[in-house]
């Protein structure tokens, strides 16, 4: 019987398709397991006040879209609409803020995200990107390739990597951080500081942790905050809204 030299190629090319099919989707089914907005977030934002255009939510000024827009990507798996307290209360000081959906949940599948969300906007003058956590990251990768079409970037709970140093840049940072964020640790921060702009603003929250960058309950791996999510979040509002405002 002649044997077949190329069965065992084939063999091994099935097995490896297999293992990547069940990879693939064992990565997907984790994917969809988010973070979704908390009750006490919705009750005080209003449901109704949430709005869904495209694929976005957007928050903005009574008097419609304002010329001052903020894209706000969501950390890892977090839904959008759990930064709907942010988005609102910098809303309410006169900008408009925009929090995507990005790919399988995950904004660095989706770092460009924010070319689609400018384009659709053409009356807002002035962008500034930032991000929770890895979402924070996706959005330092999208100013660091698109500085010259961006007025500001800004952290929350989050840092650049090593290839995205904007410390020769002149783009304006600002970086807000918890004192009691177990991911995006303090340590963490002070590594990486050397990657801001030397005008870069860092504010520290005192008591804060990782979780509460969004609403959203708790998250593995943080710290128990010393203060509750809204007082962090309204740190949040004031600090990026000063920031702006200056």
């Amino acid at each position: 019987m002649k044997r077949n030299k190329f069965k065992p190629v084939q063999t091994l090319l099935l097995s490896l398709a297999g293992l990547l099919i069940i990879g693939g989707a064992g990565f997907y089914i984790w994917s969809q397991q988010t973070y979704s907005a908390s009750a006490e977030m919705v009750a005080r934002v209003g449901e109704e006040n949430i709005q869904l255009e495209k694929d976005w939510v957007i928050f903005t000024p009574d008097q419609g879209v304002a010329e001052t827009g903020l894209i706000l990507y969501p950390g890892a798996k977090v839904e959008p609409e759990a930064y709907s307290y942010i988005g609102q209360g910098l809303a309410q000081r006169g900008y408009t803020v925009i929090i995507p959906n990005v790919l399988l949940n995950f904004a660095f599948f989706d770092v460009n995200k924010a070319d689609e969300i400018r384009e659709a906007y053409p009356e807002v003058k002035s962008w500034y990107i930032g991000g929770h956590s890895l979402g924070g990251v996706a959005a330092a990768s999208y100013a660091y390739k698109h500085e010259e079409q961006l007025d500001g970037l800004f952290f929350l709970g989050s840092y650049p990597a090593d290839s995205n140093d904007f410390s020769d840049m002149t783009l304006p940072i600002l970086s807000i951080y918890g004192e009691l964020d177990g991911l995006t640790t303090v340590e963490k921060i002070d590594a990486t500081r050397s990657l801001l702009t030397p005008n870069a603003v860092l504010r520290e929250i005192t008591g804060g942790n990782h979780a509460q960058f969004g609403m959203y309950g708790p998250q593995k791996g943080d710290q128990q905050a010393a203060i509750s999510a809204v007082e962090q979040q309204d740190i949040i509002v004031e600090t990026i809204g000063n920031w702006l405002d200056s």
